[in-house]
């Protein structure tokens, strides 16, 4: 009987690649949580049943156990000392199950995961997935390959090696460290800083180990720019015109700070008149075609040249690996291998619409051995693998494939040479020059045009020759600070600090991006908001470690080490979170420092918002603050109640909730199939009926209403018995699609709807109708609550003119034949779980489903 092999790898579209390659495509796919193929061919020198499936990255993520997932009831100092585990990333593709299933009577295990530190903690993750073990005589192995071509694979599965378990250790320690750090500081600093201030524009005011150095550089340009003086200055520059050509001579002292002193020297030269050569010299000059392209200097270029900030360029990258375009494209080494395959890897390009003209100029006129560029053990350079053109990779891609072939082309490339001529002058006892430059062998920047030398020629001219000066020109200017930092500057800054990896270096990029640290302008200038200036000063005022690079760039020298197996794991961890626990400890003593900025920057809440609604404890008007986190402010009480996030928020008919005396708002999400529904702040936020916070998925809000961040009990999730606008209330029928209920969305007329309390499921209702309500009577067939119609007089389908009509929209044939089910904008994310699914659906009886995405309380160690 043939022995079975599973094999798995990071994406279904290289386990597809892996199959067909070892298949020869003679495969049989079949669905599970990912695609499965199957074939038989030889597995060391046996027959074998092979099956080839994936995961879709990590197969789990690191996170707090839940008795520390409430921000109001956990201190963040205990963070530090918290027990992490590791729980599903994705539950809901099942990848544990599916591999658990797959892995049943297979005797081998073959990973095919990206071959990095990420890609060997997922193979530990897959095993641990297939019960794999090694004491159970089960073999497993580790393929290592840079590219998904067929000749990559194949070299691959004739040279199996073990997984390497320290490196997987140490992407567990990097985790456990940028969880604990990240979530800690980010709970305390959002917490403290979220209700004291009206324009404070971030749902979340969060630290990263690596994101806030990568801030810090950002900030610290800003500033150099911001306290830069500017000086006058300046220069003469005398003009002379020989043969047809003009020249503008350079000044040997550059410029001077003296208005009168440099008028004085211009003075002196026109009194003389006459300029003298005083020396000729020519130099031959080189200039070095490029190492192997890897993976920073990738994203340097497509953000400095193409246009693409760092994540979009990955994302590019990463696809036109997996479709087999181009090799793996996290590298750090930019060496070839000894063994690599110059002439095999041109002659896959050689027929290409774009490139075969210059691939066929290499392979005649002979390419040149790279240069040794560094090798850092990983991948080779990112190199092209197979042709593409524009059509089959689309605008953006191609863009990225051709600068990888240019590149590739260009290491193989002869150097550009040119000649530098030099020529000096005198004139009233002062020295000048110009310099000419004439390219003798273009070289490499024939395919990379855009790293040619600029050529200017100089007229002939001989030692002790004096001609007459045109003019002399007194150039007056000021010192200029710095621009602001580009991209590419900073990833140069990341990868000279240790900030990062060449994997997660586009991540801490985007995330000071999203959470409006910085924002990109032109040219890709990363300028810092009041927010990110104001942060960065406050830990250089506290504790100038938290933002410089020194403590990870040490933080990732021990996890080097922990993946050579030179370091213990657990010891690394220990002490890394022992020094920020103390550092934590006092960032927390001397906060008011960092509040103090603050205040010199944003709106204290009394100064923000307008007047909306009262509140229910005093009776005064409570401020609505519009920026992000939308919020209620009541002066008196110094409350702060978290309403919905990006939609209008307006006062209900000043109806008051009958638990509380506060105000009624209708909230209206953007669009004509958002929802709009009526809410009570105080109920939103602290939700008076127990379980309602399982049921709508949020936490509740501590006394001070900080951390509701927009997530609470709406109307329509209230079972209030006797409220016009609860649950009990508008609630008419169970939902179809979901286990939720529709509900009658109070201001829809004239388009009157239901909408799902859970789902995105609309129902429209009798177009024109005057007045749709409910009433306290339910239908003896379904138990669905009974609507009362007011049809226009000029519309209405009734017999004699009649308008007014009573029915269940499910059983009634008139009104069920009038309505129409759609898919508007969900509020909620649908959750997993059971449901209630009959009648009414008395919102307070459920356990199940339902509750918007909340504002990630969890903080996953990704976004750090």
């Amino acid at each position: 009987m043939a022995s079975k092999v599973l094999m798995v790898a990071e994406k279904p579209s290289i386990a597809h690649s892996i199959a067909t390659a070892l298949s020869a495509g003679h495969m049989s796919s079949r669905w599970g949580s990912t695609e499965v193929h199957e074939f038989e061919a030889m597995f060391q020198g046996y027959k074998a049943h092979y099956k080839v499936t994936s995961v879709i990255g990590h197969v789990f993520s690191v996170d707090f156990p839940a008795a520390y997932q409430d921000w109001t009831a956990t201190n963040p100092l205990t963070l530090f000392q918290a027990p992490v585990l590791k729980t599903e990333s994705n539950p809901k593709a099942h990848i544990r199950k599916h591999l658990s299933q797959e892995a049943r009577g297979c005797g081998h295990l073959v990973l095919w995961l990206d071959c990095d530190r990420e890609g060997e903690n997922i193979c530990f993750e897959v095993i641990d997935c297939t019960g794999f073990h090694a004491t159970d005589g089960r073999q497993i192995y580790r393929a290592r390959f840079s590219s998904v071509t067929e000749k990559d694979i194949k070299k691959a599965m004739n040279n199996l090696v073990a997984p390497n378990r320290d490196e997987s250790l140490a992407v567990d320690a990097r985790q456990e460290i940028d969880l604990k750090v990240g979530v800690a500081f980010t709970r305390f600093q959002t917490s403290y800083f979220q209700g004291k201030y009206g324009n404070l524009d971030s749902s979340v005011i969060s630290y990263g180990p690596c994101q806030t150095p990568t801030l810090g550089f950002c900030v610290q340009r800003y500033l150099q720019i911001n306290t830069f003086k500017p000086e006058k200055f300046w220069a003469v520059h005398p003009y002379i015109i020989y043969n047809g050509y003009e020249l503008k001579l350079e000044w040997e002292r550059n410029r001077l700070f003296d208005a009168d002193v440099a008028e004085m020297f211009r003075g002196l030269i026109v009194d003389d008149g006459l300029i003298e050569v005083t020396g000729i010299s020519e130099k031959q000059e080189t200039k070095v075609r490029p190492s192997g392209l890897n993976t920073v200097n990738l994203l340097k270029v497509a953000s400095s040249s193409l246009g693409f900030g760092p994540q979009l360029a990955m994302q590019l990258a990463e696809r036109l690996y997996t479709q087999g375009f181009i090799s793996y494209p996290r590298t750090e080494s930019t060496a070839y291998p000894s063994s690599f395959d110059f002439r095999g890897a041109l002659e896959v390009l050689r027929n290409n619409p774009v490139f075969g003209n210059d691939v066929q100029k290499l392979l005649v006129d002979g390419y040149i051995k790279p240069r040794s560029g560094t090798d850092v053990g990983d991948h080779p350079p990112i190199t092209p693998m197979r042709s593409a053109s524009e059509d089959m990779v689309g605008y953006d891609a191609w863009r990225v494939y051709q600068y990888v072939c240019q590149h590739f082309f260009g290491t193989l490339s002869p150097d550009c040479k040119f000649i530098r001529t030099k020529i000096d002058f005198s004139v009233g006892g002062e020295f000048f020059n110009c310099t000419g430059q004439n390219v003798t062998v273009k070289g490499f920047t024939s395919l990379m045009p855009w790293l040619a030398v600029s050529e200017k020629s100089l007229p002939r001219l001989t030692k002790g020759e004096k001609i007459e000066l045109s003019k002399v020109e007194l150039y007056e200017g000021y010192t200029a600070p710095p621009d602001y930092l580009s991209e590419s500057e900073l990833i140069s800054l990341m990868e000279k600090n240790g900030i990062g990896t060449d994997a997660s270096i586009p991540v801490h990029i985007n995330n000071i991006s999203e959470r409006n640290y910085v924002q990109v302008q032109a040219g890709r200038k990363l300028i810092p908001t009041a927010l990110g200036v104001s942060l960065i000063r406050g830990y250089q005022c506290i504790d100038p470690d938290l933002c410089l690079p020194d403590i990870r760039s040490f933080i990732e020298q021990q996890i080097t080490l922990v993946s050579k197996g030179q370091a213990n794991h657990s010891l690394v961890v220990r002490h890394v979170l022992a020094q920020f626990q103390q550092k934590f400890s006092y960032f927390v003593k001397k906060i008011e420092n960092m509040d103090s900025l603050f205040e010199a920057q944003f709106s204290p809440l009394s100064d923000s918002g307008r007047m909306l609604s009262k509140c229910g404890k005093c009776l005064r008007y409570m401020k609505y603050i519009s920026s992000l986190p939308s919020r209620l402010f009541c002066g008196t009480c110094e409350e702060v109640y978290y309403v919905p996030q990006k939609g209008t928020i307006k006062l209900y008919k000043e109806i008051t909730c009958p638990l509380d005396n506060f105000e009624l708002l209708i909230f209206s999400m953007a669009g004509p199939e958002g929802k709009s529904f009526p809410l009570c702040p105080y109920c939103y936020n602290n939700p008076p009926f127990e379980g309602i916070d399982t049921l709508f998925g949020a936490s509740k809000a501590g006394s001070t209403g900080k951390l509701g961040k927009g997530a609470g009990m709406p109307c329509f999730m209230c079972p209030h018995p006797t409220c016009r606008h609860s649950l009990i209330a508008q609630g008419v029928c169970a939902c179809p699609e979901c286990s939720g209920t529709l509900v009658l969305d109070p201001v829809s007329a004239p388009k009157w709807r239901l909408y799902c309390n859970m789902c995105n499921c609309l129902v429209f209702l009798p177009e024109g109708a005057h007045r749709i309500t409910t009433t306290r009577e339910h239908c003896v067939e379904c138990e669905s609550t009974i609507l009362e119609v007011d049809f226009n007089k000029k519309t209405t389908p009734l017999e004699d003119g009649a308008t007014l009509y009573t029915g269940c929209i499910l059983c009634d044939e008139l009104l069920h034949s009038m309505i129409e089910m759609k898919h508007g904008k969900s509020f909620f994310k649908r959750m997993g779980g059971r449901g209630r699914g009959r009648g009414r659906g008395r919102g307070h009886t459920s356990r199940g489903r339902g509750g918007r995405k909340q504002l990630d309380p969890k903080m996953s160690f990704r976004d750090f």
